[in-house]
Parts: C-alpha cells; sequence; structure tokens
C-alpha cells in the first residue's frame, strides 16, 4: 500500500477529485446525523464548484489530500478561518477545519500521513484548535495526538449539530 500526502492545488483536475471526494465523504459523515434534505442543501451551499473554487483559491486555506496507491481516500483543510474559541483567542491559532477519510480506508498509517502533513503546516502557530461534530470517529485519534477536549457544548458550522472543540498548544516553534 503506497500512501501519500499532499497538498491540493486549484487545478480543474485536482479540484474536481477533491469535490467528488469531499460530496462522498460528507455523505458518509452526516449521513446518519442529518436528513436528506439538510444534507443536501449543506452540499450545495458549501460544494457548489464555485463557492468551492473560491475557497481552493483563498489565501486562508490550505487543501491537504491523502492518496493510497493513487486513489484519493481523504483529505484536510487547514485553514485561519473559523471563530476563534475564546480559550485562544489571543493566540495565534490555526484552524483544522476538515480532516476525513473514507471509512473504508481509516487505518492509522492513513491516518498519520494526513495528520502529519497538517501538522507540518501549523508549525509556527501557538495553538491548533478543530471543532467536530460530537460523534465524529476522529476525536478519539486528535486526543490521542495531545488534543484537550474543552469544556462545553459547540455547534458546528452551519450544519446545527453539536460538537467538541479541541485545542493543541504547540510546543514545536
Amino acid at each position: 500500500m503506497n500512501i501519500i500526502s499532499k497538498f491540493a492545488l486549484a487545478t480543474d483536475e485536482s479540484t474536481d477529485t477533491l469535490l467528488n471526494l469531499i460530496i462522498e465523504l460528507a455523505s458518509e459523515k452526516f449521513g446518519q446525523q442529518l436528513q436528506t434534505q439538510q444534507l443536501n442543501e449543506f452540499i450545495e451551499k458549501y460544494y457548489n464548484r464555485k463557492y468551492f473554487v473560491s475557497e481552493m483559491n483563498s489565501m486562508s486555506n490550505q487543501w491537504i489530500m491523502v492518496y493510497v496507491d493513487n486513489q484519493a481516500v481523504g483529505y484536510a483543510r487547514v485553514t485561519s478561518k473559523g471563530e476563534v474559541p475564546p480559550a485562544i483567542d489571543n493566540m495565534r491559532a490555526v484552524h483544522i477545519g476538515d480532516f476525513s477519510i473514507l471509512e473504508k480506508f481509516r487505518d492509522s498509517q492513513i491516518m498519520e500521513s494526513l495528520y502529519d502533513k497538517c501538522i507540518s503546516l501549523c508549525r509556527f502557530v501557538d495553538v491548533i484548535w478543530i471543532n467536530e461534530y460530537i460523534d465524529n470517529p476522529f476525536i478519539e485519534f486528535f486526543e490521542s495526538k495531545g488534543f484537550i477536549k474543552q469544556p462545553g457544548m459547540y455547534e458546528l458550522d452551519d450544519i446545527g449539530l453539536l460538537s467538541s472543540c479541541l485545542i493543541f498548544k504547540n510546543r514545536s516553534h
């Protein structure tokens, strides 16, 4: 199994690959939590091609894709966008806004590859934070990496699902 995580550039090919992967992952990730109409509205709002291309070209976002044997199986978005949790309001912070891998590829080596590429982007900030819905299977993985779940409940983006905020104080810089 050949695993590689690399930055996604806003070419037509990588945009199409990433967009298709994200739609598949959103369906897999939120299919049990949301009604079909709510899920379709979320995908249409955030993953229509025009909006998505502007997000790929935004200087605030870095997109990373993980491949297994040349097949895209997951992605992450590291961003400076998002409402920063109050506990880290005055710190240099970055947000891992998305971290998803197709269920059938959730192998520790694949997760590590994507995680390591994300962390390589974050070495110059004080804090890394994540906001994920409560039942997200990656929460335990991030906690094993030193992310600390914050007290209280949050809301995940515009979806309306209850979420947890996890914070990692970066000591590598």
